[in-house]
Formats: C-alpha cells, sequence, structure tokens
C-alpha cells in the first residue's frame, strides 16, 4: 500500500550530546513492566523524542565535524608552509656559512690584519663577518622557533581528532542503543493494536504527556517529518477502487496530531482502516486518522491544532508502517476529498 523514498568545539558539542543522551531518562527498561497499553505508548512516546534528540546531536555533530574537517585542512596547510619555511632557513643556513667561509669568515683575526690592505678594508671586513654571524644566529633562531611551532601544532591536531573520534563514537553507540529500544518498543506496541483489530474493540485512549505546543497558525500537516508514499487517487491491488487519502511514510509510534481543531467524532479498531479517529472541524469538513496502533483520545473529545490524536502504525489493511489521512465531506468513508491540496489552502502545504 506504500513505499518509501526519501576539532575542539566539536568536542564541546560531542559532550554535551552525549552528557544529555546518557542522563536523560528514556523509560526502556520499562519493558518488564506491567505491559499495560497506556505504559508501552508512553515508553514509545518517551524513546520516540530521545531517539529524535539522539538523531539532531548526531547530525549536528556530523555538521562540526566537516567544519571541523575544514579547519584541519588549514591547519595541514599552515604545517606544510612551516615546513617549507624550515626547509628555506636551512638552505639560508648553509648559504650564509658558505658566503661567511669565501668571505674570509673563517680566517683568524691575526690573518684578516694582515692581509688587508688598509684599515678602512679591515674594518668592512669585520663588519661583513658581524653581520653574517648575525645572520647565522637569527637564521638559527627562526628554525628552532619553526620547529617547535611546527611540533605543537602538529601535536594539538592529533589530540583534538582523537578527541573528536572518540566522543563521535560514543554518541553513535548511545543512538544506535535508544534506536534499537525504540524498534523493540514499537513492535511491542503494534502486536498490542493488532490484538485490538482481531478483537473488532478499541481499548481505548492512552493519555500521554504531549510536550507544550504553541502554533501560530489554525493548520498544520498530520505528521511532523514523513516521507510521501501512496497519493490521493492512485490506483493499487490493495483497493477497490482508487486510493481515498495521502500515505504518510513514518515509523510506528510516530505522533499523529489533529491538522485542526475540531471534536472526535469516531475512534474505531476494525476493517480495512484499522485502528482510526475521525475529527470534525468547524467549517465542517471531517479528517480521518488510519493504521494506528494507538489513540489519545476518546469520542466526543476535543482537539486543538497540533494535539496528538494517536501514535502511528501499520494496523488493518496495510503492507507496512504509515499513516493513511483523509479528508471528507462526512464521516463515512466514500466522500474523501484531495487533502493535499485542502491542506495548502489552509496554509499547510504537503511535500
Amino acid at each position: 500500500m506504500q513505499s518509501f523514498r526519501r576539532r575542539a568545539p566539536l568536542v564541546l558539542v560531542l559532550l554535551c550530546a552525549s552528557g544529555l543522551l546518557a542522563t536523560r531518562p528514556t523509560a526502556a527498561e520499562g519493558e518488564s513492566g506491567d505491559g499495560s497499553d497506556s505504559r508501552i505508548s508512553a515508553q514509545v512516546a518517551r524513546l520516540y523524542e530521545d531517539a529524535a534528540v539522539a538523531t539532531q546531536r548526531y547530525e549536528a555533530g556530523r555538521r562540526e565535524a566537516d567544519k571541523q574537517q575544514g579547519r584541519a585542512r588549514q591547519a595541514e596547510e599552515l604545517l606544510a608552509r612551516e615546513r617549507r619555511e624550515i626547509t628555506v632557513l636551512r638552505e639560508d643556513l648553509g648559504r650564509v656559512a658558505r658566503a661567511q667561509y669565501r668571505g674570509g669568515g673563517g680566517l683568524p683575526v691575526v690573518a684578516q690584519m694582515l692581509l688587508a690592505g688598509s684599515p678602512d678594508t679591515l674594518m668592512r671586513g669585520q663588519h661583513v663577518f658581524s653581520q653574517a654571524n648575525l645572520a647565522v644566529d637569527n637564521a638559527i633562531g627562526r628554525n628552532r622557533r619553526a620547529e617547535a611551532r611546527l611540533a605543537a601544532d602538529e601535536a594539538k591536531a592529533v589530540k583534538a581528532w582523537q578527541a573528536v573520534e572518540r566522543r563521535a563514537s560514543e554518541l553513535a553507540r548511545l543512538k544506535k542503543d535508544i534506536d534499537a529500544k525504540l524498534d523493540r518498543a514499537r513492535w511491542r506496541l503494534q502486536g498490542r493494536a493488532d490484538a485490538s483489530v482481531a478483537a473488532g474493540s478499541c481499548r481505548g485512549a492512552v493519555r500521554l504527556d504531549q510536550p507544550p505546543t504553541h502554533f501560530a497558525v489554525d493548520w498544520v500537516t498530520p505528521v511532523e517529518t514523513y516521507a510521501l508514499s501512496a497519493s490521493y487517487g492512485s490506483g493499487g491491488t490493495r483497493w477497490a477502487n482508487r486510493h481515498t487519502g495521502q500515505d504518510f511514510a513514518v515509523p510506528i509510534g510516530t505522533p499523529v496530531r489533529a491538522v485542526g481543531a475540531g471534536r472526535v467524532t469516531r475512534v474505531a479498531c476494525g476493517g480495512a482502516f484499522g485502528i482510526e479517529v475521525v475529527v470534525r472541524h468547524a467549517d465542517g469538513y471531517y479528517t480521518q486518522y488510519a493504521h494506528l496502533a494507538a489513540v489519545t483520545v476518546d469520542q466526543g473529545d476535543g482537539v486543538t491544532t497540533g494535539q496528538w490524536v494517536g501514535q502511528s502504525g501499520t494496523s488493518g489493511n496495510s503492507t507496512g508502517p504509515h499513516l493513511h489521512f483523509e479528508v471528507r465531506v462526512t464521516p463515512e468513508a466514500g466522500s474523501a476529498l484531495d487533502p493535499v491540496p485542502w491542506l495548502a489552502a489552509r496554509g499547510a502545504p504537503v511535500g
């Protein structure tokens, strides 16, 4: 029914990220608890949030790593220049030494006095000799400073990269652990949903602690992050006629939110749509959220824009985790219209 598509500063970022994830309560150990629907749903919701944080921190670390690579390349260029400077200084030392030897710098002072044709010649020779010694001393000093600077820069670069690699590995392990716990919890939640559909009765709403939301708009998309799969009107062997909604490919347990304020008119747990919620909005239109793994509202509840009405799943006539979203002119199937332009006209474009 669907197809899927779609070095120091970094150390500080990764330290903060790994610290946050290491101390954050994931409730994954709740797998050994009472196994109630509300406990499993809450566990998935918390792990879902933790996984999102881990992913954000991991991606931030990768971006910082890219910046650090740029800085490292600049440092390597600097080191290369310093190596070239050292080579030039050593060549200068050789030239100065050879020039000093050719200019008589290697002769004893008495010999220079005997060979000098006049006091002026002797003074000029002594001046050249002094200048040559000064040049040699300066060249030696520059060479030593450049070599020390090169050694320090190389040591700093190695230390920074070791810290980056260590923290990056730690953060990747934390993310992998959270993802594994979330995956196990998701399928436990889906197992409960499948049992409800098989029985044809809902287990009741689970009341989750939704993070505070402050939408400055009246309409939003039914899920925050998604990939579009089967579209409205598309053909397929799983539908008697044409597809009546827009599918959003999302993992099991993804929070599903009311696209606008309204009242819940239907909560059902059997049939082709699996677990579903239907909401009536003030303008008279209805929205349906189907193939859920859990519901967080009861029939008759009022909902606000962006409020969670359930968690996505793959219940009912579904081949994989996704949200089936419909817009209808009546609460019943058969009155659907294309939800994508409908949402776009209300300032919630889908794409």
